[in-house]
């Protein structure tokens, strides 16, 4: 049998490409809150509000930070919020009641209900064309998000096995659904700037929304938040394999390395000329 053929070696002076770990919930979270104990699923249990959760760790540049809604609870008025913060989840006593505007009246916090409309910053000089809605699945199978190029499949909402799921799952991808629609997707992610600053990004179904904030500190860790308001009951963490070198390894939070120090994950501030060179990559 022949040998398998080597990996190409990397560039020089390139850094080795891992891939980020999995996403889990933090341990902090509103009252009303219930992870699982894999800590991919958060499900609020009473009310409609106390439904703050955060990412365990800080994202690194480029990371998606992807839920899956798993239940609706009818007779709310209001949809899930997502969105970044620069606050430490472990200081937050008690944890606010709403990421809005409790969270952001805090403070180093971008927080939005999830909506095609009303979530892209305000531009200076002439307005930029929105995004155009992303082909299907097949004809593109990357999502383009300044200079990242993250894999779409499973971005996309996925109904469960059944006789219409064909149809539903053209609809995921087509992304004519509520954004808010059961087995929707949605992510958050933070794209560095030349500048040292980075923009927030909100993906629904693969569709990005295009900068929902800009201005955002990259010096500092930057925790996702989910807020599972209202008519949201329950939602999943999706996992992504990024397989290319989108996130250089030394752009990824140090408490993401195997042997993790936790005590060191809030004090986490990516290189400023490393953010400069991962825009190039």
């Amino acid at each position: 049998m022949a040998a398998a053929p080597e990996p190409a070696p990397a560039p020089a002076g390139a850094a080795p490409y891992r891939e980020p770990p999995p996403t889990r919930f933090h341990k902090v979270h509103g009252l009303n809150i219930r992870v699982d104990p894999s800590g991919t699923r958060a499900t609020r249990v009473e009310s409609f509000a106390n439904g703050l959760c955060f990412s365990r760790e800080p994202l690194a540049p480029g990371q998606v930070f992807l839920v899956e809604i798993e239940e609706k609870e009818l007779g709310w008025c209001g949809h899930l919020r997502l969105g970044l913060t620069a606050l430490d989840p472990d200081s937050l006593a008690p944890v606010p009641e709403y990421s809005l505007p409790d969270l952001v009246s805090l403070g180093r916090s971008w927080v939005f209900a999830i909506t095609r409309h009303h979530n892209r910053v305000a531009l200076d000089g002439p307005e930029e064309e929105p995004p155009g809605r992303p082909p299907g699945l097949l004809d593109e199978p990357y999502l383009h998000i300044e200079q990242l190029r993250i894999p779409r499949d499973r971005l996309v909402g996925r109904s469960r096995p059944g006789r219409y799921s064909h149809l539903l799952d053209q609809l995921y991808e087509l992304n004519v659904l509520p954004p808010t629609a059961r087995r929707s997707r949605l992510g958050v992610l933070f794209c560095p700037r030349p500048d040292g600053t980075a923009d927030m990004h909100i993906l629904i179904n693969g569709e990005d929304m295009g900068p929902s904030a800009r201005g955002l500190p990259t010096t500092q860790p930057l925790y996702a938040v989910v807020d599972v308001f209202a008519s949201t009951k329950s939602v999943r963490l999706v996992q992504l394999e990024y397989g290319c070198s989108a996130l250089p390894s030394d752009l990824v939070p140090h408490c993401h390395s195997e042997k993790r120090d936790t005590s060191a994950c809030h004090r986490w501030a990516p290189p400023a000329h490393r953010a400069q060179e991962f825009l190039q990559v």
